[in-house]
């Protein structure tokens, strides 16, 4: 197989199928199409939704070589549509071709990313060490979410201690792993404790996390950016506070040519829900803080 069935590639596929086909009979037909048994299509009763038939699906295709291969090859041929005739004559069909298109593009962006890195000697030299890994990491389900969120509902009643900071500062690592997303754990330098790292779009951010009851003050934001600012020009910070902060900490932390971003709680719960992944929850925060100079932006603010 030329690319990693990963997680993301995964979540990438799930949600371009969703998009790209609203009707029933046009789901089942590209199913079909895909060599999805017709035993399990036949399991699909008139009053399970799409999304419960996928929920379903993904599972089962992820248990086995053949179900990945599927996968992989209704990626491939999800990024290759450009029309979806299925979301025409709808009163919004102007709506969900735009979001179609999007989830195509996102799913065409990372194939191609996959593939170049697999045509890298490199890669194919590893490829078979790694093999086992992966196919762990494949076996991950929606069940590993409802599990962070589970330990996260469960720490609320420890916010403001040092065990509850400690846990949620393992939790938090948990999460970007699950993510997939680059990270080194809480480290010393120069005398001074980093909560850690992540690396995201070629970027790499410092980490700050505040398990604390209190919002998040401007002493906070300073020395997080002391922090930024003794390290290489193109490293930023993230502060993660779960009871948010001040109107002060949040304009102290935004600014011209700000290297700072901000989250809370909700955005957290934004990933946990499902409804973005944490890596497109950076994204979004970042291209704000590029466009306005504000590092925080707050989850009801997303759409706009």
């Amino acid at each position: 197989m030329a690319a990693k069935i990963t997680p993301r590639l995964i979540e990438l596929t799930y949600e371009a199928l969703l998009a790209s086909h609203w009707r029933r009979h046009a789901l089942r037909k590209f199913l079909i199409a895909s060599h999805v048994s017709e035993g399990f299509l036949r399991s699909w009763i008139s009053d399970e939704s799409k999304r419960d038939l996928l929920d379903r699906l993904f599972p089962k295709l992820q248990a086995s070589d053949r179900g990945k291969a599927l996968i992989f090859q209704m990626a491939r041929s999800l990024a290759e549509k450009t029309t979806f005739p299925d979301l025409r004559n709808w009163e919004d069909s102007d709506k969900k071709i735009r979001e179609a298109h999007k989830a195509v593009q996102e799913l065409k962006a990372y194939l191609k990313q996959q593939d170049e890195k697999v045509r890298s000697e490199r890669e194919r030299r590893e490829a078979q060490e790694r093999a086992r890994e992966e196919r762990a990491k494949i076996q991950k389900s929606l069940t590993d979410k409802t599990k962070l969120q589970r330990q996260l509902d469960e720490m609320h009643v420890r916010v403001g201690t040092q065990e509850g900071g400690y846990e949620f500062e393992r939790w938090f690592y948990q999460l970007l792993d699950f993510s997939e997303i680059t990270n080194r754990r809480p480290y010393r330098t120069d005398g001074r404790q980093i909560d850690g790292s992540l690396t995201h779009d070629g970027t790499t951010y410092l980490v700050e996390l505040k398990f604390t009851k209190e919002q998040s003050t401007a002493t906070d934001i300073d020395s997080l950016k002391a922090k930024v600012n003794k390290m290489a020009d193109n490293t930023m910070g993230i502060m993660v506070s779960v009871s948010g902060y001040s109107s002060i900490a949040v304009s102290e932390a935004s600014g011209s040519k700000t290297t700072l971003l901000i989250l809370d709680a909700n955005h957290l719960y934004l990933f946990l829900s499902g409804a973005m992944s944490f890596g497109d929850i950076i994204s979004r925060v970042r291209r704000h803080a590029s466009q306005t100079g504000e590092s925080y932006l707050p989850v009801p603010r997303f759409g706009g």
